[in-house]
């Protein structure tokens, strides 16, 4: 099996890289949250994979950490759950807030996450509500609320990348407002910068 891949991103596609190695170009499908951040073309990359196989073709899945790896590796265990499905979660949640809302039973918030159903949300806690482990500390990662989804989602359609989108979000003040007022600031934020 290949545990991790370290070597050059030759291409940056939809989803995935391709990553050369001594001469061979790996394609590996990966969040785009890596993808948002990885430096571009010719760079140096290091990728912990997960070999999928099937019938009729073997898939590179690969994270930027072991622990986004474990965390990949777990939610395939649940039956239903899919690696593009496992990508997509990771791609919409970091794996804190993904972890906190497992261990939770916020399945509402699983529900954020394109491709998960109320059901299958369910069906995810429930199967991992015990085998998540998390550590809340001072800086607790908070839960993604309906309202930070629909700001997520708002801003994301505006063009935005999650990364960015989840960024904008971050520096919005605590207290409440109407969404409207949210994605106004949220926007007033990449004007700033």
């Amino acid at each position: 099996m290949i545990a991790n891949l370290k070597g050059r991103i030759e291409a940056i596609g939809k989803g995935y890289l391709i990553v050369g190695v001594g001469g061979i170009g790996f394609k590996i499908y990966v969040p785009t949250s890596f993808l948002e951040t990885a430096e571009g073309l010719g760079c140096q990359v290091e990728l912990f994979t997960h070999l999928h196989v099937r019938e009729n073709e073997l898939a590179l899945y690969g994270c930027g950490s072991e622990d986004e790896l474990a965390l990949f590796e777990l939610l395939l265990s649940v039956s239903g759950v899919g690696p593009r499905v496992a990508l997509a979660m990771l791609s919409t949640m970091s794996p804190d807030s993904l972890r906190l809302a497992i261990a939770q039973g916020n399945a509402e918030a699983l529900t954020m996450v394109p491709g998960i159903g109320p059901k299958m949300a369910k069906k995810i806690v429930f199967h991992l509500k015990d085998r998540v482990t998390v550590e809340l500390g001072p800086e607790a990662v908070p839960l993604l609320t309906e309202a930070d989804a629909e700001v997520i989602a708002a801003l994301t359609s505006l063009g935005y990348s999650v990364v960015e989108a989840q960024a904008a979000l971050q520096s919005l003040p605590a207290e409440e407002m109407e969404i409207e007022e949210r994605v106004r600031l949220a926007l007033a934020y990449f004007a700033k910068g």
